[in-house]
Parts: structure tokens; C-alpha cells; sequence
């Protein structure tokens, strides 16, 4: 666990306008900056941030958050690496857990000495490769220019054993083995791990390099050779060409999955400029979700043999559990003698593109793969048709799309939709219109929201008793109040709050009413009053309120029925209610 004192530090010393500004461009509107949203398409701005209050919001999605929240949203990172990446920015160090003997909990490298050795390996390639006539010639070839090249980093890993030590004073050091570029072997002797390859950095999502593909420029085997997995290092989560694609994918809102480094850069290379490749292994659960939070729909593109068609099944297969609502899967399938390298650079951009926006849906590829593993003229292969997708869709998160599947299984099989669900184990998915929410009235509680989000001072003076009960904007308020009162002085921010209740049942409501504070602000000489005046007409609808429950009483079991305490404070109910008339 991260202290939240530390989080707190870190987003007071963190400016979220500088930090959002690098990523998207921002331009001054009032006393907030604006920009197109970076997490769904619009032409027209609703993307507002707060320099006063550090914080963002769309009008348009709904995306709201801190700094941190920006770089898990933006870049896909985890919490705590999001942590790590803002802490970097401002010089801060993260503080680690210790385990019971007081030892850091985890041993070995630490991640930075590793990053910084694969970031001199990385310009040690580079600038290898400028003196190689040969990994040039070879890269010209495949038309790849000098542009694209530096673009992504590409190098040249030269032949011998033990090259690697022109760039490193110390060969010996125990972390260029932990990074995976040297081994060592059975009787102790060193040696680089690439050899003769020209190098493709791997980049995470912050853009450092934490591995290396080097393809071979012959008939060499194998002809990629990937880095091991490392502390930085684990294939099943990165994909090759996320950083440079980023522009791209946030323009075109779809990204494509090819199986190799070379198809990425030439499809960069003639204009497409959206595309990643998988490392060495099948599509994961894991990499879907890391680019479904970028766009809206990815489409794989594989070679059309049955290598590639394999391929393909087995991404659908890791995608469904992954695939949300309002996200889409697609499949496009080369000739057999084509790969996405050979087709761009014969066929063009455009023939690629056009080839992308006719992608087949992953609804269509399951059902026709399906089929063509089924003898569809007989009763028995129906039956294996329903039999082959039932796990596939019990898999399947998206209540939409199932059923979709399902009614097209049911056309296909002869059962009826509700045979192939109960078949199936599954629930039939039903589509209820959403109840009409009645009419409220304007709510005393959301201006004092407000209130306490802009000075969360306030919350040390606000009677917690005088709240109503069963209402979720006054639970969001005592929630709200009692985080402010726990955290002690000093009192934190807006920022830190939203941290300190991410993933809690009041979050959407504190949410909202930031976004209307962001819209609406209370003029600050105006807070106090604007307060006392909320506490004073809670205080007042609290007294009508109990006031009413006493009348209720008195009327089943007369003044009598009341207790002492009851009885005081209904006469001086009425007392009041008299001056008042």
C-alpha cells in the first residue's frame, strides 16, 4: 500500500494542466483549460480541466478525474504504476512496503538501474546501426527510410560475442543478465544475446524501452528472437509500437494487430500509422483491455493460411471475456502469399485501409469457423454447432452481443432461442426499459456538495446529525465530511479526496457535483454565507421533518404517548410555529 500522506504530496507538487497539456493540447476557456476528448470522438470541446482544483472532466463521456486517473485512462497504466510515473516527473520517490524482517519486499535490480541499461543499449544499437552497410541495406530494401527508422528506435546488434561491452564499463554486472541481453552459459562464459539482428525496441507505455525483438537479415533461424521476460518484461501484457501509434489510434479510433515488427513499421512507413504487433505469442485477455481503453474497436489482420486463421481463432478466443459494451472486433484475412508488410507497400494505404473498414465481425468469423468444423446438412452437426459454441459463450461479457449470437445459432441449428439458451446454461438476456425516475425536487444537499468540494474546510463545521437518513446524496456528504475529518491537517484538496474514495459507492455522485462546481463555481468572499445559509435550511428541514413525525405520533396515541424528551420538543415546535404565525 501507497501512504495516502504520499498521494496526497504527489498531487499537490503534480499539475494536472501542465501534465494533460503534454499528452493533448489544451486552450484557455475562462478560469479552465478546454480541449476535443482525448477518450471519445467530438469535434467540439468538452474536455474542462481545472488548474485551481487539479482535476478534468468531459462533458460528453463523463470522464472525470485526478492526475493520476488521466495516465491510467490515457496511457493504460495501472494504479500504482501511474503512482511511479507522476513521482519520476516531480522527483519524488515512491516509498516501498518492507516485509516482516524490514527487507524491501521486492530483491534484486531495481526496475530504474534496469530501464537505464536498456536505454543505453538502446542508442548503443542505434548508432551501430549508422556504421552497418549491410542492417541498412537491408532496411532500404524493405523501404524502410531513415525517418522511420529513428521513428522507432530500430538498430543493429553487430556479430561477435561480446559487443555489448563497448557500451557497458562493466560486462560482468549481474544486470545486463537480469535485462536479458547477456547470458550466461553452463561453464561461466558471457556472451550477448543478440547477435548479427537488426533490433526492434520495445517500448512500455511511458515510451522507455524494456525489451528487444532482433530480426534476422538472412535465412537465419529463429528469425525473430524476442528478450526473455525480465522485472520489465512480461510479453502477455505489452504489444510492439503503442507509443509511436498513439496519435494515430486516438485519430482513427481503431487499432490494428498484425504479428510482426516489420509489418508495424512498414505500415508507418506508407501512412497506417495505427498499427501494433503482438510479441512472439498469442493475443491476450490482458492485451485487448490495454488497447480497448484507447479505442473503441481493434481488427486483427492476419496472413490467410491456416497458421494465421489460428492465429485469428485464437484472439477471439483471449477477446471475449475482454470485449465490453460498445467496443467492437474485427478480422481481416491477406491472400496467402501476403503479409501486411508485402500488401501496403504493393497494394498502397488506401487498399490496407479499405481492407480494415470491411473487417469481418467477430460475430460472423465465430459462427462461420464454427460452421466449417460442423457438417451443417445433419441433425448430429447442428447439434455439434450449438456444442462448439457453448463455451464460447458463456465467455462472452457483452448481454448484447450474445444474444445477437444466439438468435443467429438458433436460425442456424434449427433450435429456437430459447432451446439453444437452455443448451447452452445460459439465462435468457432481456432487454427491460429503463424505469422513469420521479420528478425530484432540488435536492438542499447538493449545493452544500459543492460547497465542501471547493473548501473542504468546511466539512469541521457542518452538524452530521442534521443530515437526512436514506438518502444517497447525504451518505456521499457524512462519507465525504468524515474522509476530510480523518485525514487531519492539512486539510486536502479536491484531488487527493477523489483518490481517497476512488472505487467507493459515493464516487459518482461527488463526480457530478465537481463537474457543476466546474461549471458553476462559488465566488470565494461568498462561501462562508452560502454555507451558513445551506446549514441553517438543512437544520431547518431536519426540525420540520422530526416536527412531523411527532404530529403523526400525537394523532395515533394523543401527547401522552410521547416520551419527555418528545414532549419538550414538540411544544417548543408549536411555540416556535405560533411566533412565526
Amino acid at each position: 500500500m501507497i501512504p495516502e500522506s504520499f498521494i496526497q504530496e504527489l498531487l499537490h507538487r503534480v499539475d494536472v494542466v501542465e501534465l494533460i497539456d503534454g499528452y493533448v493540447p489544451l486552450k484557455k476557456a475562462g478560469a479552465n483549460f478546454a480541449a476535443c476528448c482525448p477518450f471519445h470522438n467530438e469535434k467540439t470541446p468538452s474536455f474542462t480541466v481545472s488548474p485551481t482544483k487539479q482535476f478534468y472532466h468531459c462533458f460528453g463521456c463523463g470522464s472525470h478525474g485526478t492526475a493520476i486517473s488521466f495516465l491510467m485512462e490515457y496511457s493504460g497504466l495501472g494504479f500504482i504504476d501511474a503512482i511511479k510515473e507522476l513521482a519520476s516527473r516531480v522527483g519524488l520517490l515512491v516509498p516501498e512496503d518492507k516485509g516482516r524482517d524490514g527487507k524491501r519486499a521486492h530483491d534484486g535490480p531495481k526496475l530504474t538501474t534496469l530501464t537505464d541499461i536498456m536505454d543505453k543499449a538502446t542508442k548503443y544499437y542505434y548508432e551501430q546501426l549508422k556504421q552497418s552497410e549491410k542492417a541498412i541495406s537491408y532496411l532500404k530494401g524493405r523501404g524502410v527510410s531513415g525517418e522511420i527508422a529513428q521513428k522507432f528506435g530500430i538498430g543493429y546488434a553487430p556479430d561477435g560475442w561480446q559487443n555489448l561491452g563497448a557500451a557497458f564499463e562493466d560486462y560482468t554486472i549481474t544486470e545486463l543478465q537480469v535485462a536479458g541481453l547477456v547470458i550466461k552459459n553452463e561453464q561461466g562464459r558471457l556472451y550477448d544475446r543478440f547477435r548479427d539482428r537488426v533490433m526492434f525496441p520495445i517500448m512500455n507505455q511511458k515510451g522507455e524501452v524494456i525489451a528487444f525483438g532482433g530480426r534476422v537479415m538472412g535465412d537465419g533461424e529463429p528469425k525473430y528472437l524476442n528478450s526473455p521476460e525480465t522485472p520489465l518484461f512480461e510479453k502477455g501484457r505489452e504489444v510492439f509500437g503503442l507509443p509511436q501509434a498513439r496519435v494515430a489510434l486516438r485519430e482513427k479510433n481503431t487499432a490494428i494487430v498484425v504479428e510482426g515488427y516489420m509489418d508495424v513499421v512498414a505500415l508507418s512507413q506508407n501512412g497506417v500509422g495505427n498499427a501494433v504487433a503482438t510479441l512472439g505469442t498469442a493475443t491476450t485477455a490482458t492485451h485487448v483491455q490495454k488497447l480497448l481503453r484507447q479505442v473503441d474497436r481493434i481488427v486483427y489482420c492476419f496472413d490467410g493460411d491456416n497458421a494465421g486463421r489460428k492465429a485469428a481463432w485464437r484472439a477471439l478466443e483471449n477477446s471475449l471475456e475482454a470485449l465490453p459494451e460498445q467496443k467492437s472486433i474485427g478480422f481481416v484475412f491477406l491472400p496467402d502469399t501476403e503479409d501486411p508488410d508485402s500488401f501496403v507497400r504493393k497494394q498502397g494505404a488506401e487498399a490496407f485501409e479499405r481492407l480494415i473498414t470491411q473487417a469481418t465481425p467477430l460475430s460472423e468469423f465465430l459462427l462461420r469457423e464454427l460452421a466449417s468444423r460442423c457438417d451443417m446438412t445433419s441433425a448430429e452437426g447442428k447439434a455439434k454447432l450449438v456444442a462448439e459454441a457453448k463455451p464460447l459463450l458463456t465467455r462472452l461479457q457483452t448481454p448484447l452481443l450474445r444474444l445477437q449470437l444466439i438468435k443467429r445459432l438458433a436460425e442456424a441449428s434449427g433450435f429456437s432461442q430459447a432451446e439453444v439458451e437452455r443448451l447452452c446454461d445460459l439465462r435468457p438476456v432481456v432487454r427491460r426499459a429503463p424505469a422513469r425516475s420521479p420528478r425530484q425536487a432540488p435536492s438542499l444537499l447538493r449545493p452544500l456538495l459543492r460547497l465542501l468540494l471547493q473548501k473542504p474546510v468546511l466539512a469541521l463545521n457542518l452538524p452530521l446529525t442534521a443530515l437526512p437518513v436514506n438518502s444517497a446524496e447525504a451518505r456521499a456528504v457524512k462519507h465525504l465530511c468524515e474522509t476530510i475529518i480523518d485525514a487531519g491537517e492539512p486539510v486536502p484538496a479536491y484531488a487527493a479526496l477523489l483518490e481517497r474514495l476512488r472505487g467507493n459507492e459515493d464516487e459518482a455522485i461527488l463526480r457530478e457535483a465537481a463537474a457543476e462546481l466546474m461549471q458553476q463555481p462559488f465566488a470565494e468572499e461568498d462561501i462562508d454565507a452560502e454555507f451558513d445559509g445551506a446549514v441553517k435550511r438543512l437544520q431547518e428541514a431536519e426540525h420540520k421533518r422530526t416536527f412531523t413525525l411527532l404530529q403523526e405520533k400525537v394523532s395515533k396515541l394523543g401527547v401522552a404517548g410521547l416520551s419527555g424528551e418528545e414532549k419538550q420538543h414538540y411544544l417548543q415546535a408549536l411555540s416556535e410555529r405560533g411566533r412565526i404565525g
